[in-house]
């Protein structure tokens, strides 16, 4: 070695040397060998524990600093003054009132407020990021340097972090509707009060997501629900009270919270209890002067008032106000109920009666829900209708229709209907939400997110706009809904090929809607990507983050039929939320959707989509490459090689469903959920989800691939991508993930007396690892991305060179260190377990167990066990007030204590460090999940 490897610098130094010998070996592997050097120092104690955590500090904070350019590049200008003059400029000259009306009384974006584990980062790290992004700031290390434990991601925390994002998107929201009102005042004196500017709405399902997870009570989102009323009709009255403090509305704002919030403590109890929920119901169903559950009579009067003044700012002021009450109704944002197909499929089997066999799938059962939607009465319901409802789809709509009834009457609610993949599932849908009288107040949107869905989408879409219930339901709700998922989709598809597939899905239901007569009503699309390049959110800035998923070809699809558009999509959880963080940057993204937003065009002539021969083949080849991934053995067993041991826990939903040791060996893909999954990748140095195929796909026709993707927009986009994604992947790492388990590493590694200390050690991990299969997996798979990859940069080479957005070198040898760094800590956990004494008093430990577990990462159920086969105490005679006395026996028995402090605990410290190291991993990527 060069240099001490003491800092970040040094590092990176290093690994630069190191790599400039692949030229002379190909095989070499830098990032292994750097891992190698550190593991040397550790070990041989030129460095330890202590000063490998210094790096890891150092490491965190320039993760941190790499979040904060990043955020602040996608969202830029931050400045306030900066998005006043762009809000201005997008406000236009001011020469037509109806088409002001026109564009501001119709959201640009409906955005959804969603939190699968995604919250990365503590709320410290969050403050800092954020606040480094808002004002430009260089952020110091010492910001970074927190003590803060990482919080218990809950379901609770979650939706703290949900509403403390909705609020800062609420007030830059109504700083735009003000400025837009200011901007109608001074261009049309005689008429700018009548309009009802509404460019955003706000939605959430923390909380009310039920899909894959069954630890949400009924009694939970209620809870939520009156606890985010009290909060909007507190921020309502606090609004109202700096325009006027002694306006009699602020008083029955305030009531009608105070009213809310003791709802929301009553549904705070465990009311399994007949007599607890008994009351608690009766209190929110009974009549009260201070419940108020519709905002039409105080949205009314405030318009009225604003009518009458003369005073421009007062009405102006009134109007903002008015404009956030019909935006979000009794409630911080709208919300979104979700259950999966087959919950749903259960549930309406209990109402098919002799039928209850029927396959829903078949065309009998169309004509059953057909002749049942006819037939069904509405009928009434409680509270104690939902304590006994044992099907939880069941269970949801009568959730919201105690919430329809009860606490907003006004503010419809949407129905997300996971893996929905044929028509008879959304009419059983709409005969639930009419036998409980809700039909009218809640949109059902059928999600397409597996490969099926995709595939069979556009049929599924022309028979359900066929279908006469159907039709006639939309338009008494004014819209039609669908889901599009990225998550799923992007695993089992491949991102690109998902890309693709929606947005041809997207274009089958402006068809459908075409077809069969319901122009007259809006499309409702919600995109659920997440924050990451494998969840479908682009990174090259917010024009791309809006078409990316809804792309200006889909668009045109719906504006040539005159069909209007309503798109909408998910910030996901804490990573999304950072775009909310404070009032700068929460103003900024919204300033951004407004003046990034496509422009509306009934033609498209994006040669990708004229090109069909070509462009159809490059999303199959693309799409054929990620399937031959995703039904490699070869594949699977790479990702889940560490089970979920990569990730730190960052959401109140499961990951994985639980398993046993012999089934984590086994352990297959669809056991992880989509989001870990991404994130696995990003950990293991490359998103194969992205990037590979692209090379494959144009093998043989470099030339005219390069030239529909240089000419296309849409192609463009996709290299934009694509580039972004292959900048920060390193096959080189992926190969070096799989070198922990080569046999012959561990046997050579003292090879000459180079480090005699560990002679015991490598020969046990040696020996142990000569049945291993990881290191061959890791191999194939490094292999076959570098044939594609190869392919991929003789693409490109077609193609001009693109001028990256992040310093592409410097990123690289930073990701490069800390997984070095890491791969050393891996190493030396993996010393440290093997060189645990076999003896234990508890003897029916299997060493062999404890040892798989940490070579799949399973530190904590390893480390329990060791802790129990090494106790520090026992108990003592001293222990026990005898009368008797005893001779035996004769000394107090010592615990393992040397064990605990040379083993034990250095694996759970070097543990924790990998963790810290797996965090700035992601911070350099952008994402999590």
């Amino acid at each position: 070695m060069t240099l001490p490897l003491t800092t970040l610098g040094s590092l990176s130094q290093r690994l630069q040397e190191l790599h400039a010998r692949t030229r002379e070996t190909p095989l070499f592997n830098p990032v292994f060998q750097l891992g190698l050097d550190l593991s040397r120092a550790l070990e041989g104690g030129v460095m330890d524990l202590d000063a490998l955590e210094d790096l890891v500090v150092e490491m965190e904070c320039t993760s941190l600093k790499a979040r904060a350019k990043r955020l602040e590049r996608l969202v830029a200008p931050v400045e306030p003054q900066a998005n006043t003059a762009a809000l201005k400029s997008a406000l236009g000259p001011g020469e037509d009132f109806d088409a002001f009306r026109a564009q501001w009384e119709v959201p640009s974006l409906h955005a959804v407020f969603t939190a699968h584990p995604t919250f990365l980062m503590t709320p410290a790290h969050t403050a800092v990021v954020a606040e480094a992004a808002a004002t430009g700031a260089k952020l110091s290390c010492d910001a970074c340097a927190t003590s803060e434990p990482r919080p218990a991601v809950t379901l609770d925390y979650e939706h703290e972090q949900a509403m403390a994002a909705i609020a800062n998107a609420q007030d830059a929201r109504s700083q735009i509707v003000r400025e837009a009102l200011v901007h109608a005042a001074a261009c049309w004196p005689s008429k700018w009060k009548i309009s009802k500017p509404l460019p955003f709405r706000f939605a959430t399902w923390v909380g009310y997501d039920m899909d894959g997870r069954t630890d949400i009570k009924w009694y939970t989102s209620i809870r939520f629900r009156l606890s985010e009323k009290a909060e909007r009709l507190e921020r309502y009255a606090a609004d109202l009270k700096a325009i006027d403090a002694g306006h009699e509305l602020v008083e029955t704002l305030a009531a009608a919270a105070e009213h809310a919030a003791r709802g929301a403590k009553d549904f705070a109890d465990d009311l399994s209890d007949a007599d607890k929920l008994s009351a608690a119901a009766n209190r929110l169903t009974a009549d009260d002067p201070a419940k108020l559950t519709s905002l039409s009579g105080v949205i009314e009067r405030l318009e009225q008032e604003a009518e009458s003044s003369d005073d421009t700012e007062r009405a102006i002021d009134l109007l903002t106000l008015a404009a956030a009450m019909r935006a979000d109704g009794l409630g911080m944002a709208h919300v979104h109920f979700r259950v999966n197909a087959k919950q749903l499929h259960n549930a309406i089997r209990t109402h098919l009666g002799e039928q209850s066999g029927l396959d829903l799938a078949s065309k009998g059962a169309m004509a059953t829900l057909r002749r049942m939607l006819s037939e069904v009465e509405p009928k009434r319901t409680n509270f104690a209708s939902l304590a006994i409802e044992s099907s939880t789809a069941t269970r949801q709509f009568l959730a919201m229709a105690q919430i329809l009834g009860h606490i907003d009457a006004d503010t419809p609610i949407r129905m997300l209907i996971a893996e929905c993949e044929q028509p008879s599932t959304i009419l059983a849908a709409l005969y639930l939400a009419r036998l409980f009288g809700i039909e009218d107040k809640v949109d059902v949107s059928p999600l397409f997110e597996t490969e099926s869905a995709l595939e069979h989408g556009g049929r599924f879409l022309e028979a359900l706009c066929a279908e006469d219930q159907y039709k006639d339901y939309a338009r008494t709700r004014g819209r039609v809904c669908i889901q599009t998922g990225f998550s799923d989709a992007g695993r089992f598809v491949g991102q690109i090929p998902a890309s693709l597939a929606i947005e041809r899905l997207q274009g089958r239901l402006a068809q459908a809607m075409e077809r069969n007569g319901l122009k007259d009503v809006a499309a409702l699309i919600f995109n659920t990507h997440g924050e990451s390049m494998g969840r479908g959110a682009h990174p090259s800035g917010f024009a791309d983050r809006l078409t990316w998923p809804l792309s200006p070809w889909a668009r045109s699809r719906f504006h040539r039929h005159g069909i209007e558009l309503e798109p909408e999509v998910s910030f996901q959880g804490g990573d999304g939320y950072l775009l909310f963080a404070n009032p700068a940057l929460a103003r900024a993204t919204l300033t951004r959707i407004i003046t990034d937003a496509p422009e509306k065009s009934e033609v498209c002539d994006d040669p990708f989509y004229a090109r069909t021969d070509l462009s159809l083949d490059f999303y199959r080849a693309i799409r054929a490459h990620q399937r031959a991934h995703l039904r490699s053995q070869t594949y699977s067993r790479a990702v889940t090689a560490f089970g979920l041991g990569l990730l730190n826990s960052t959401g109140s939903r499961v990951s994985r469903r639980q398993s046993d040791l012999s089934a984590d060996r086994d352990m297959n893909l669809r056991q992880i959920r989509a989001i870990p999954h991404n994130s696995i990748l990003q950990q293991l140095g490359f998103p194969v989800n992205i990037i590979a195929g692209i090379g494959s796909a144009a093998d043989g026709n470099y030339e005219e691939v390069a030239a529909l993707l240089q000419e296309s927009e849409r192609g463009q986009q996709l290299l934009r991508l694509a580039r972004a994604s292959n900048s920060l992947a390193s096959i080189k790492t992926v190969a070096a993930h799989g070198e922990l388990f080569n046999s012959a590493y561990w046997a050579s590694r003292p090879y000459r007396g180079t480090e005699p200390h560990l002679s015991a050690a490598c020969e046990v991990l040696a020996e142990y690892l000569t049945k291993d299969d990881r290191t061959g997996v890791f191999r194939r798979l490094a292999s076959r991305l570098r044939v594609d990859a190869l392919k991929y940069h003789r693409l490109l080479e077609q193609l001009p060179p693109s001028e990256p957005s992040i310093p592409v070198e410097e990123t690289r040898r930073m990701i490069g260190a800390a997984q070095a760094l890491r791969l050393a800590l891996m190493q030396h956990i993996f010393l440290r377990a093997v060189s645990v004494p076999v003896f234990s008093r508890a003897n029916d430990v299997s060493r062999e167990d404890v040892l798989e577990m940490v070579f799949s990462l399973r530190i904590e159920d390893a480390l329990a066990q060791m802790r129990r086969a090494f106790p520090t105490h026992f108990p003592s005679p001293s222990d026990f007030a005898m009368d008797a006395p005893a001779d035996y026996p004769d000394a107090q028995a010592e615990g393992y204590a040397a064990i605990t402090r040379d083993y034990i605990d250095p694996i759970e410290r070097a543990y924790s460090l990998m963790l810290r190291l797996s965090i700035a991993i992601a911070n350099q990527f952008g994402a999590h999940g």
